[in-house]
């Protein structure tokens, strides 16, 4: 009797010890394994447990389903969803993949932006990379009380938004665009670059909204440092901007190839041929260029430039009105002689 309990409770220690294992590995070992080349698992803000379930079932293949559930409550899962975007680039287990969803570990997004005339082309770019909505975006910059107090107005706040390569989490919210972007143009906003802004006598502000107009007008790199000194020159002697990139910005038409005359009168705040000084704002997204153009702009004495009529990108510089008016007639002459009216 004795011998026939020993075997019978050392067959039930075997059944245990060996489920026991099978279970270990299952829930240790290899069970998730996910495409070639990875799956990217995409956890939106607001996802219930359930819905959270079924996208893992649908993305990755699961050996054991009903472990991964039992797993994920014992460890308390569906009370600390972490939203964002995952990657399983390999196989691993089942302990692995609640451990990174139940800690956040969220694959970064790299967000890439620049030549942006508008916030909305900057929204949108942000809305096609992350789970924020160009919308949200918007209405966040439109409330200038979100950023009053760092020292932005909804004129000049495009220049917070540095061009550059950044990387995000995947659910980042409108709100967290923005600090994201401050904390950049603080950091790109070193000391040196602020005394040589100060020497300049501009203030942040002024230098982007020089370095859109400058981007704009200027396709040659090493032209934009020479212009920005042109357009330094006539603020000092008070003398308007005259820049043909804020006619297009007032008349918020991209488009104009040539401006005219009858361009001229268009009566905007933001329109430097009527107006002296600088616009309310920047009119595109100032590029680091165009930045850096500024503040390390050309000491010289010329007060106009013309684009050359060999179509270069590059232009004639004068110190005189009818010197300049010579070099502005080739130009023009050239422009007729290509069919180009607008």
């Amino acid at each position: 009797m004795k011998k026939k309990i020993f075997y019978f409770l050392s067959g039930i220690l075997i059944i245990i010890l060996t489920l026991t294992i099978l279970v270990y590995r299952l829930i240790f070992g290899i069970s998730v394994i996910p495409d070639d080349g990875g799956t990217t698992l995409y956890i939106p803000s607001g996802s219930t447990y359930s819905q959270i379930l079924d996208t893992i079932q649908s993305d990755l293949k699961i050996k054991k389903p009903e472990l991964l559930d039992w797993l994920a409550k014992k460890k308390k899962y569906p009370l600390s969803i972490q939203p964002g975007k995952y990657i399983i680039k390999e196989s691993i287990s089942i302990n692995e993949l609640v451990n990174i969803l139940r800690s956040g570990r969220q694959s970064p997004v790299k967000v890439t932006f620049n030549n942006m005339r508008t916030l909305n082309q900057i929204a949108r770019k942000f809305s096609r990379q992350l789970e924020v909505d160009s919308v949200q975006i918007m209405d966040f910059l439109a409330d200038e009380s979100n950023y009053a107090t760092d020292g932005f107005k909804k004129e000049n706040i495009i220049s917070v938004f540095i061009p550059d390569t950044y990387e995000f989490y995947w659910n980042t919210d409108a709100k967290g665009v923005y600090q994201r972007m401050l904390k950049e143009y603080k950091r790109f906003w070193n000391v040196e670059r602020e005394t040589k802004a100060k020497e300049k006598g501009l203030s942040k502000t002024e230098v982007s909204i020089l370095a859109s107009i400058i981007d704009d007008e200027v396709t040659k790199k090493d032209d934009k440092p020479k212009i920005a000194g042109v357009y330094l020159n006539r603020l000092k002697r008070g003398i308007p901007l005259q820049a043909c990139p804020t006619i297009k910005f007032a008349m918020n038409d991209f488009t104009i190839t040539r401006v005219l005359k009858v361009h001229l009168d268009t009566d905007s705040p933001y329109n430097t041929y009527k107006y002296r000084g600088f616009p309310p704002g920047p009119i595109g997204c100032p590029s680091v260029e165009g930045l850096d153009a500024v503040m390390n702009a050309e000491k010289h004495d010329y007060l106009y430039f013309a684009a050359k009529a060999d179509f270069s990108g590059y232009h004639n510089f004068s110190r005189t009105l009818s010197e300049h008016n010579r070099y502005a007639a080739e130009y023009q002459r050239e422009l007729n002689k290509r069919k180009i009216y607008r």
